[in-house]
């Protein structure tokens, strides 16, 4: 009986199990709970701690996986780990080719912060599979806090909602709620990834105490969500919540015959279509925000974005294979050679664009691989039945909503979005990572 080959340890992780002789003693056992609670914490206060706090926080969390990783051997490194080292890699070359490279060095440090926190919620999701339910519950509990304040809103003064009403747009008047977060699109963002997942915790969770909570946190979430009149975050809304049901909807299906698995998902996208159509055309409110869509530079946002499109395209055909480097501060200090004359902005306002502008072409190749890999690692649990299938789609989901707003806005790179991101990332690693032992 011949063994399979041992595989050997990637050079870029030899460091990993340094100190894995060593290890010992209380604090070397309680990493699982040490990683849980500081990642909970994280969560949880996403919208309503400090950006100090947050601060302190990812800091703890990349420590503490830095820790982890030297009293652990290393494992392999998955395609969706890889792709992001990728981008770190293209980050640290646009980084030193940079014309401003000191203010692209805090860009690469905050880039490295979010990797850290990455590289955990992957390392606890892996070993411990239980703490994706209370990372989930702290998630919710945050979202929830958020929306109820951003709602209560409505009901108090007026005064600092007034301020997002623009005059010069034909959506003058709408009052838009902002919560915790003091920026509607921001809040908007913030709640996008978090409503598939409330969606797919409401369906794997067992208690009715659980359920209830899961199902308050995705409707009051969505209502939210609604009332911030984001453009970007409606259709990043729809985006998500369509992409989880009818992730759903092919996984309940695919045992189903051949001619009703393929028909029933097109009927409930058409009927979701023609509901949509009826209340675009029946919601004065919403038909009001929908058409601001198609009213080109008469819009007022719809003018600012495109006169920052135009200067961001000007500032990638002028460095397009490294870009400026990354981060909002080298941004802040290149753009204004571009900008047109009253259209100050503190990024491209597209994440494609924005990607662009940082890394250049390699960057953006670098993103669309990761999106890639993140698409095959959900889609391999459609037809599962690991235990990270719901998981799974729920991430894949939240990504879905997340692309479709970032392309005319780059609110995901704010840590109240991105965070989330990336534990959706680290979900769907983990999620391809236990499927790939399963078929071994």
């Amino acid at each position: 009986m011949s063994l399979a080959p041992v595989p050997s340890t990637p050079w870029l992780l030899r460091w990993q199990g340094l100190l894995a002789s060593s290890a010992s003693g209380p604090i070397s056992s309680r990493f699982s709970l040490l990683a849980g609670l500081v990642l909970c914490a994280l969560m949880a206060g996403l919208p309503l701690v400090t950006r100090g706090g947050l601060s302190l926080l990812i800091l703890s969390a990349g420590l503490l996986w830095l820790l982890w990783a030297l009293c652990t051997p290393a494992g392999r490194i998955g395609g969706i780990s890889g792709w992001l080292l990728v981008m770190l890699g293209v980050a640290v070359l646009a980084t030193g080719f940079s014309p401003v490279p000191m203010a692209a060095f805090k860009g690469l440090l905050k880039l490295t912060s979010y990797l850290g926190v990455y590289a955990l919620m992957r390392e606890l999701l892996a070993c411990a599979p239980q703490w994706w339910n209370r990372i989930v519950a702290a998630l919710l509990a945050g979202e929830l806090v958020s929306a109820v304040l951003a709602i209560r809103q409505l009901y108090g003064d007026t005064t600092e909602l007034a301020r997002w009403a623009d005059p010069n747009s034909v959506a003058d008047g709408t009052i838009r709620v902002y919560g915790p977060l003091e920026n509607p699109n921001l809040l908007a963002g913030y709640l996008i990834p978090i409503l598939p997942i409330a969606l797919v915790a409401l369906l794997r969770w067992r208690t009715w105490p659980q359920r209830l909570f899961a199902a308050a946190s995705l409707l009051v979430g969505a209502a939210a969500l609604f009332l911030s009149y984001s453009r970007g975050g409606w259709l990043g809304m729809l985006g998500a919540l369509g992409a989880v049901m009818l992730l759903l909807v092919l996984r309940q299906t695919r045992h189903w015959p051949t001619l009703w698995r393929r028909l029933f998902p097109l009927l409930l996208v058409a009927a979701a279509a023609a509901a949509l159509v009826v209340a675009v055309t029946q919601i004065e409110p919403l038909r009001i925000r929908v058409m601001s869509l198609v009213a080109g530079r008469q819009d007022s946002s719809n003018n600012f974005r495109i006169n920052v499109w135009l200067a961001a395209i000007e500032m990638i055909q002028e460095r397009p294979w490294l870009g400026i480097g990354p981060g909002n501060s080298a941004f802040n200090l290149i753009y204004p050679l571009y900008q047109q004359p009253k259209f100050n902005a503190l990024s491209a306002y597209s994440v494609p664009l924005e990607l662009l502008v940082e890394g250049g072409i390699p960057n953006l190749l670098a993103g669309l691989g990761l999106l890639a890999a993140s698409i095959r690692a959900g889609w391999a649990q459609l037809k599962g039945e690991s235990s990270w299938a719901l998981p799974a789609l729920a991430a894949l989901a939240a990504i879905a909503g997340l692309c479709v707003q970032g392309i005319t806005d780059t609110i995901f790179f704010r840590p109240e979005v991105q965070l989330t991101g990336w534990f959706c990332l680290a979900t769907l690693s983990v999620s391809r990572s236990a499927a790939a032992r399963a078929d071994a």
